[in-house]
Order: C-alpha cells, then sequence, then structure tokens
C-alpha cells in the first residue's frame, strides 16, 4: 500500500508524490508568542512530529519549518500590560516553547524563522504584489486585492460571492471589497515599526508564511500543516499571496489540517459540563508545564496518538489518567523489574515462539498500513498494544528468548517511529507535589530579597536532589520542571 495523505483542499485522500524525490518539504504555522502555550499548541505540534517521524521511517529527507510570530496585536498589548520590552516578552516565550517542545520529544525543526527577522523579504514581496496590481496602498496600510484572484475561496471550498455575504463589515470601512487582507499595518503611536515605502508599520499576519516558505523551502512546499482554525483566513490568504507572487500553481501539494483541542469545561449557570474550544482567552487551558509535572510527558503523545489526527479532541480531568495507564502498559515490556531470558537463546516452546514470530511480523504490517493510510495513529497504537499483550503471553508460554528480544525490539522500534520513549522508564510523580514546590519558590524568592542567600541556595540545592530543576530569568520570575 501507498502513503495516502487527506488533503483538504481536494477533499480526498491521494498518493503522496513529492515535487523532488526523497525529499519533502513542509512548512507548519507556529506559535504567535505572547503568552505560554497550552496543550492544544502541544497537539499541533505532535501531530506533525509524527507525521515527519514516519516519512523519515519511509526513507525520507524532511527539510521542517516552523515559524514564531514575534510582533502582533496581541504581543504589544501584553507588553504594554506588563510593562515589559516586547521583545523580552516573545524572547522569552519563544525560549519557553522549545523547551517544552523537547521535554515532549518533538523534534527540533530544520529552521524556525521569525517575523522580525524577515521584515526586509515582507518588504520586497508586498512592493512585487503592488507592482503586479495584486495589491493596494491605503492611508499607509496595503491590501491584497482578492478580486485579482478568482480561485480565492478554494481552501475553504466557497466562492467569493459566498465568502463576501459572510464577511463582517468594519464601521468606516475603505478598502476596494470587504475580503481584501492587510499586508502591511501602518504604525500607531509607540507600536514597533520598520521604515517602509509606505511609511513605518509592521507586516500583517498572513504575508509572514508565504515569504518564510518562500525563503526557506521555495516557491512551492509538498505538505503545509496546522489547525483548522488557521484554514480561513489564513491558509486560504497564504495561497492567494504565495501564487500571486511566484505565479506558480499549486503553492502546496497536501494540505495537512488537525482537529482543535477542546475542553469539557463545568458551567456554574447551566450546572453542567460543555464542551469549549482551549484558549487561552477563555482561561480554560492547560499549559505545558502543568502537564509536564504530572508525570511521564509521553501521556499527552499517547492522547494524541489515540485519535485520529483530523478529529477533535476533548480533555477532561481524567484524560491523562487514562494516557498514563495506557503508557504505562504499553512500556511495561521495558521496566527493571521484568524478567526476559537471554535474547540470544533460541531455547523454547516451538509453538509460542512461531505464534509470536508470527505477532511481530503482523504488527509489523499492521503498523505500516495504519500510517500509509494517512497517518492513521489509532490503529497503529492498537498494533502496539496488540504486540505488547503478545510479548507477555509469549514469555509465559515459554517461546525463546531470541524470538521475545525481536518483539520487544519490534515494539521499540514503532513506538519510536511514533516519538514513544518505549525504554526510558520515569520515575512517578505525583500531581500533589506540585503545589509544595510552588510555596518552596515563593520562599526562596522571598530570601532572596531579604538577602538570604545562603537559605535560598540551600532550597535550590534540595530541589536539586529532587530531581527539580530551577530557572531564574531575567524578568524576575523563575520556572522549574522536573529532570528527567
Amino acid at each position: 500500500m501507498s502513503l495516502k495523505v487527506y488533503n483538504t483542499l481536494t477533499h480526498r485522500k491521494e498518493d503522496f508524490v513529492t515535487l523532488q524525490p526523497g525529499l519533502v518539504r513542509m512548512y507548519v504555522c507556529g506559535v504567535t508568542v505572547y503568552a505560554s502555550s497550552h496543550i492544544g499548541h502541544a497537539m499541533s505540534a505532535l501531530t506533525f512530529d509524527i507525521t515527519r517521524r514516519y516519512l523519515e521511517y519511509r526513507g525520507y529527507q524532511v527539510k521542517h519549518v516552523v515559524n514564531f510570530t514575534d510582533i502582533d496585536d496581541k504581543i504589544i498589548q501584553r507588553s504594554l500590560a506588563q510593562h515589559v520590552d516586547w521583545r523580552a516578552l516573545t524572547e522569552r516565550y519563544i525560549r519557553e516553547y522549545l523547551d517544552w517542545m523537547d521535554a515532549l520529544n518533538v523534534k527540533r525543526a530544520t529552521h524556525y524563522p521569525r517575523v522580525t527577522e524577515e521584515a526586509d523579504g515582507i518588504i520586497d514581496a508586498i512592493q512585487i504584489l503592488i507592482a503586479k496590481g495584486y495589491a493596494y496602498e491605503l492611508k499607509g496600510d496595503v491590501y491584497y486585492r482578492v478580486s485579482r484572484k478568482p480561485e480565492y475561496g478554494e481552501l475553504k471550498h466557497q466562492s467569493l460571492d459566498e465568502l463576501r455575504a459572510g464577511a463582517r463589515v468594519e464601521k468606516d470601512e475603505e478598502k476596494e471589497n470587504v475580503l481584501d487582507f492587510a499586508l502591511w499595518k501602518a504604525a500607531k503611536p509607540e507600536e514597533p515599526s520598520w521604515p517602509s515605502p509606505w511609511g513605518p508599520g509592521r507586516p500583517g499576519w498572513h504575508i509572514e508564511c508565504s515569504v518564510m516558505s518562500l525563503h526557506h523551502l521555495g516557491a512551492q512546499i509538498d505538505i503545509h500543516g496546522g489547525g483548522t482554525d488557521l484554514i480561513f483566513p489564513h491558509h486560504e490568504n497564504e495561497i492567494a499571496q504565495s501564487e500571486a507572487l511566484t505565479g506558480k500553481r499549486p503553492f502546496v501539494r497536501y494540505w495537512m489540517h488537525n482537529g482543535m483541542m477542546l475542553a469539557r469545561v463545568w458551567n456554574e449557570e447551566t450546572g453542567s459540563y460543555q464542551v469549549e474550544k482551549m484558549s487561552k482567552s477563555l482561561g480554560n487551558a492547560l499549559t505545558v508545564d502543568k502537564l509536564l509535572a504530572m508525570g511521564d510527558p509521553d501521556m499527552l503523545r499517547i492522547f494524541v496518538l489515540g485519535s485520529h489526527y483530523r478529529k477533535q479532541l476533548t480533555y477532561t480531568d481524567e484524560s491523562f489518567d487514562i494516557a498514563l495507564r495506557q503508557l504505562e502498559r504499553l512500556k511495561r515490556a521495558f521496566e527493571l523489574e521484568e524478567k526476559w531470558p537471554d535474547p540470544a537463546s533460541e531455547a523454547g516452546d516451538p509453538t509460542a515462539t512461531a505464534t509470536l514470530e508470527e505477532a511481530t511480523r503482523t504488527a509489523h504490517h499492521t503498523f505500516e498500513d495504519a500510517m500509509d493510510d494517512d497517518f492513521n495513529t489509532s490503529v497503529a497504537l492498537a498494533s502496539l498494544f496488540e504486540l505488547s499483550s503478545e510479548i507477555f503471553k509469549g514469555r509465559s508460554a515459554n517461546a525463546s528468548g531470541k524470538a521475545l528480544e525481536e518483539a520487544r525490539e519490534t515494539l521499540a522500534e514503532l513506538g519510536g517511529v511514533l516519538g514513544l520513549r518505549m525504554k526510558e522508564i520515569p520515575q512517578k510523580r505525583s500531581q500533589d507535589s506540585e503545589p509544595f514546590i510552588a510555596l518552596l519558590i515563593d520562599v526562596r524568592r522571598e530570601l532572596k530579597a531579604a538577602r538570604q542567600f545562603a537559605l535560598a541556595d540551600r532550597i535550590r540545592s534540595q530541589l536539586k536532589e529532587l530531581d527539580v530543576r530551577l530557572e531564574d530569568r531575567n524578568d524576575g520570575t523563575t520556572i522549574w520542571k522536573f529532570e528527567r
């Protein structure tokens, strides 16, 4: 079976054929770094980490680009509210995000471009769009002229007329068309800005990804990923900009979109639970550091793997208790207290040995068939659980040590393709310890303020002995995480 990928643009699964044999060019929209990332952001990162890992398993070289939006309205508003420089704010959250993704075993991307590092290229691109008649300047702003793109709306599967009918008209709007979108925003007083032919300002949101993708991956790419909330207008606008810039269609061969993370929360007014999108603005987001303090971070990956990436996932208070139990069951074959026969020994019951060898081959085939079917991780994961069960059955039935070792190595290999650290069994930690650690950090902060540095250092040292690492930031905050 050849690898098939569901394409949002065509609404069907298609055979995966790259622009250049053996090379996958993949761009994934990253985070806007104005606050700490939550598990919904991590879900998207894990989805495309798994995609990349399987492509590499299949023998592809993957050139993977993930951007950081490090200037926009939310960043400016947050920096003003906290009275911190916007650069320090974004740097803090970029560093935090990368640390947390490392802890989740997300492979580092090939490139992590930032908007602020691409401003010159963005200005050049906007000038090209104006010269081609695809954009126009209005009072220091620059807008993309959607009427020049008859295919506009193809990713959302709506016509220009349908989109226009559903568009919200802003007060005193002077654009040529209500659907025209900003490529460049004129600077407001005291806002960060860059000089441009249209006056000081900053890039619009959508143009950044077109320019970054073009810069790092070329005029056309194989995979573009992101959440379903980005299909319109962000990814629609990327298509319009990129194809106008290069004159090449399609900009992207395969559009992949992961479902959203939802949260099940209690509604005091209705006296019942309700499900809503996980969002920092709604206050229902579980930040990644909270998850990391719960125990084995692979439990989030198990939670994500248990569903198809295109489906929505609903997080509840019990979600990670269940995922952790599943993870412990899967990793049991590698726990130190488990006893295994000599891995080189061929002695054992012939029937049990043959049964286990067949189960190992079946798991391999089932796993690959599932992943070839648009990265169907739930079926692939089920094949690992089945193999894990067969391993313990084989041991009980006296299968040979060699067959058991080959089965365990297959389990570790295929788990690794999904990003699971099968042979790493972290020390179990209680979520109950988190408030006490936070209290000790507060006490340490007060001791430092009172210049009681020896006692403050003693708290730091004793926390380190408990595998808790502290990091003091320049803005006075202290973050912590368990060492693994």
